[in-house]
């Protein structure tokens, strides 16, 4: 079985796509997935799977979709993969919670930050399937507006370490 941790789009943010954590683990253990765990309260839970990441995904995102009687964005990592983003953070003197990484499913084309106005302080590299953005002035007060956040979703460094560490030990349960 292969441990998977899923960023849910759009949930549970700013008054939307509302999802009490304790439902969403019910929801993924009625799908069959196994040792569900979420972490905090904004879309993120660990669990195995004995399914590929692809039949993995579209059957979350398609249950989710069924539940709430609306599309729910899901991005699935591994914890190798999760591992390989906090090491790949190209903003490592920044404080963790002022660095957002934006989890895609495909690698963004090499030309994707081209013409990305960027209004303030902020910086932007993609590495990978992410995209990372440091916020040195804090999220809530930026203006970027980065196009692929509309299929991704972001979460602090703090948020991937732990869910890294979360799916470590997962990994590790008998």
């Amino acid at each position: 079985m292969t441990v998977y941790v899923a960023l849910l789009r759009a949930v549970n943010v700013g008054g939307t796509g509302k999802v009490p954590m304790d439902d969403l683990r019910a929801l993924c253990e009625r799908i069959g997935f196994e040792d569900v765990r979420t972490y905090i309260q904004s879309g993120n839970v660990v669990f195995r799977s004995g399914r590929d990441a692809a039949s993995t995904q579209a059957l979350l995102a398609g249950s989710l979709a069924a539940t709430l009687k609306t599309p729910v964005g899901v991005v699935l990592r591994t914890p190798s993969e999760l591992r390989r983003t906090l090491a790949g953070n190209p903003f490592p003197k920044a404080p963790a919670n002022r660095v957002i990484v934006f989890f895609l499913d495909a690698r963004p084309g090499k030309r994707a930050l081209d013409g990305l106005r960027i209004p303030g302080n902020e910086e932007v590299r993609a590495v990978g399937r992410e995209i990372f953005v440091h916020y040195p002035d804090g999220q809530g007060r930026s203006r970027l507006r980065l196009p692929q956040a509309k299929t991704g979703t972001g979460r602090n460094l703090n948020t991937v370490r732990a869910l890294a560490e979360m799916a470590g030990s997962t990994s590790r349960a008998p």
